[in-house]
Order: C-alpha cells, then sequence, then structure tokens
C-alpha cells in the first residue's frame, strides 16, 4: 500500500519512520516533508494549507492512506475532502477539529460535560476583558481563541502584563483574526503532562504517557515553546491517577462525543496539570503531539499502519497498542532566538557521527547539494531508548555535542528527574 503523510516537522518524522517499516507499506510520500523524511518517504513540495493539491495528488497516486500531522488542514475540512472522493484519512473531520482550533469551544465543551478544568471568562471585547481582569487572581492566563502555531497561550504576572497582552491580540492583532476573541484563565498550579489518546469511534484508548517541557530555558523559564523537550513514560502516571483520568475525564469526553454527535476518529491529545486536587484539562489538541510523538513511537512495538487502519475501521482495543518497557527522551536543539525571530539556512554538521542507537528526528531541516541546513526554530529532536531515564537521557547528552550550526540551543535538564 502507499501512504501519504502531510506536514514538515518532527513528529511527521517520526510517523514516516515508523511508517516505512511497515510491510504492508510499499512506498511512502511526506508533504512537504524535510531533510530528515527524504531518508524514508519520498517528499513532495506540497504544502498542509494546500488542501487541493493534496486531494489530487493522493487520487493521482491512488494513495491508500493519508496521515495528518498538523492542526491546520484538520481545521480547513481536509478529512471531509478527503471522505468525499471515497480517499481512505487518518485524522478528524471538521466539525470535530473545532476542539482544538477555537480554545473558547473547547472550553465551552469541558464546562457543559463537567471535566475539570480551569475557571475562565471569555470576551471579545477588549474594554471587557480589561475589566475582567479583575475578577482573578496573578499570575494568570490569557489564551486567544484560534491557532497560533503554540503561541497563542501568555502566562501575566501582573495586571500591567494582562491589558498589554490583551491589547497584542485584540488590538495589533499579533496571532492574526486568532486573537479577535480570548479567554481569561485562572492559572493552575501543578505539574504538566500529556496523555495522547487515539479515539475509534469515540472511544478513547489512551496511549503511553508522556511529559514535555515548553518553556525555552532550563528550569522552566523564559517564554512558552511548541516544545523543546519530552520523555516518556511520566513516573506521575501511577495506577491510582490513571484511575482518575479515565473517571474525570475520559469518559466525561466520551460522554460528550457521544451526545454533540461528533464522529470522532483520530487522535485526541489531552494536555493536563497535574494538581494537588485533581487532574484537570488544560487544552485539546486533535492531533498527535510534537516532540510527544518523538518519544512515543520508538516505543510503539507493533505495526503502527494496522493500529492506524483498526482506529479507522472503529475495532481498535487497547490490547492492540504494545508497548517496550524501555523509556525514550528527546532532546530538541533549536535555532538561536526562537521562539521569537530566528535566522534559517545554517549548515548542520556531524549528524553521521552520533553513536548508532541515537534516533534523529529532523524537525526544521532542508538539503541542498547534499548539505544539511536549518529551515525552523526547532530543528532537530536527538532521541534515545534505555533502560531507565537516566540512561536514555545520558544516550543523548553524549551525543548531542557532535551536532553544530551556529546559533543552536538547547535544554540541558531534559528528563532530569
Amino acid at each position: 500500500m502507499k501512504v501519504l503523510v502531510i506536514g514538515s516537522g518532527g513528529r511527521e518524522h517520526a510517523l514516516c519512520w515508523k511508517i516505512a517499516e511497515s510491510i504492508r507499506v510499499s512506498k511512502v510520500f511526506c508533504a512537504p516533508g524535510n531533510g530528515g523524511t527524504q531518508e524514508v518517504a519520498e517528499n513532495i513540495n506540497i504544502n498542509p494549507h494546500e488542501i487541493d493539491k493534496l486531494l489530487d495528488f493522493a487520487l493521482k497516486e491512488s494513495i491508500d492512506l493519508t496521515v495528518v500531522g498538523p492542526e491546520a488542514p484538520l481545521v480547513d475540512g481536509i478529512v471531509d475532502k478527503f471522505n468525499e472522493k471515497g480517499l481512505r484519512i487518518f485524522g478528524v473531520n471538521e466539525k470535530t477539529a473545532k476542539l482544538e482550533g477555537s480554545k473558547i469551544y473547547a472550553k465551552e465543551f469541558m464546562e457543559k460535560y463537567e471535566i475539570p478544568t480551569a475557571k475562565y471568562r471569555r470576551y471579545t471585547n477588549i474594554d471587557k476583558a480589561i475589566k475582567g481582569l479583575d475578577e482573578f487572581d496573578y499570575p494568570l492566563v490569557i489564551k486567544a481563541d484560534g491557532l497560533c502555531l503554540g503561541k497563542g497561550v501568555i502566562i501575566c504576572n501582573t495586571k500591567e502584563e494582562g491589558v498589554n497582552t490583551l491589547k497584542s491580540m485584540m488590538e495589533d492583532k499579533i496571532f492574526g483574526t486568532a486573537g479577535e476573541a480570548v479567554i481569561i484563565e485562572e492559572f493552575l498550579e501543578g505539574v504538566e503532562a500529556s496523555l495522547i489518546c487515539l479515539v475509534s469511534q469515540g472511544k478513547l484508548i489512551p496511549m503511553e504517557s508522556a511529559q514535555d517541557y515548553k518553556k525555552i530555558f532550563d528550569n522552566d523559564q523564559g517564554p512558552n515553546t511548541g516544545g523543546v523537550g519530552c520523555f516518556s513514560s511520566s513516573n506521575l502516571f501511577d495506577k491510582e491517577l490513571e484511575r482518575k483520568i479515565q473517571k474525570e475525564i475520559l469518559s466525561k469526553i466520551e460522554t460528550g462525543f457521544e451526545y454533540e454527535y461528533l464522529d470522532y476518529s483520530g487522535v485526541l491529545f489531552i494536555g493536563l496539570m497535574l494538581t494537588k486536587d485533581m487532574p484537570k484539562v488544560l487544552e485539546f489538541n486533535v492531533r498527535f503531539g510534537d516532540p510527544e510523538t518523538e518519544v512515543l513511537i520508538p516505543r510503539l512495538e507493533n505495526n503502527i499502519v494496522d493500529i492506524l487502519q483498526k482506529t479507522l475501521d472503529g475495532n481498535l482495543r487497547e490490547e492492540d497498542l504494545v508497548w517496550t518497557d524501555k523509556k525514550c527522551v528527546t532532546v530538541v536543539a533549536t535555532s538561536e532566538g526562537y521562539p521569537g525571530k530566528y535566522e534559517k539556512g545554517k549548515e548542520i554538521t556531524g549528524l553521521k557521527d552520533l553513536d548508532e542507537d541515537i534516533l534523529l528526528f529532523h524537525n526544521g531541516t532542508k538539503i541542498k547539494d547534499g548539505k544539511v541546513y536549518t529551515n525552523g526554530g526547532r530543528v532537530i529532536s536527538v532521541t534515545a531508548l534505555g533502560d531507565t531515564l537516566e540512561e536514555a537521557r545520558n544516550k543523548i547528552y553524549k551525543n548531542i555535542d557532535k551536532i553544530y550550526f551556529d546559533g543552536m540551543y538547547y535544554r540541558r535538564d531534559i528528563a532530569k528527574i
């Protein structure tokens, strides 16, 4: 069978790598891909937002399965358009994608079905939003309603910061139309964790746990990013926590899917804050996480194509997922200046000097004249498996300095438990 993966990040590289291992797959395409995906797939020069071009390509090449990586094409209805043409595609439809496409919609869904989350208020008028700051203690959180590439969540420690953030979102439109409506939300104290579930005809089947690092600097300092490190499994997920999550969160989400007539087949990424009282939902994403995918996919022992097919067919069971007991860690090397402004086109060296047991997933790279260059803020995810987290992280930090590009930066405390 022929498989098309849509996207250009580390998540898509990990998916292509795992899909290419399947004996059922004769050819993998990645649109548009990156410098790493072309080692396991054929890169196609079509961007994820070019849905009609992707559809034409899938029809022309008789693609048997398309796997959507990023959120934007899902929100734009790529699954609906592919289904209309009878094409098999892994991802959620446009209606269901609103759970990520609109933070307001997601919060209203949580409120309606009594899913534990932070107290919040929604605003479309800046004057009312500024007055609404007084309903919350500091720090507080301000979120743009729409998609912002993981950058639309701002923690404010003072009213001045809150007012400036609201003005930048709602007046200056730093996130475009995504910030025309905002949420002001209470700040939750606790440990952040990720739970990614495969959803098969509305039934949630959790994958292994993961814990990612959003802040750019060590000790969780600095601005939020799309994620600069991750590990799996998280030692926070004991049987008691899993029981609470199942009872208070997953079962209520399934009820919401049923009552809202959400025909959900694909992935639900649940961002959690593990507070001292109970786990609470920070956000929903309707696709595989990045960098969570880079630590989960290497731990999956069985054929991922079978898993994706069963999910779409509606007969996936928890026992279908077979995981290694090994731990997995990834550390993301980023461009200087990320998550703010950064330069592209820096030559990357040392990639062939790494130990054989290092997995290298490219996030933002391109190849020109046989050389690899930076092509994004997150550049390379250096990944390793080990019997313990310490063993896996030691492998990474032993190797990562062999890689070099001008301005390369990475956190040194990933998976340091």
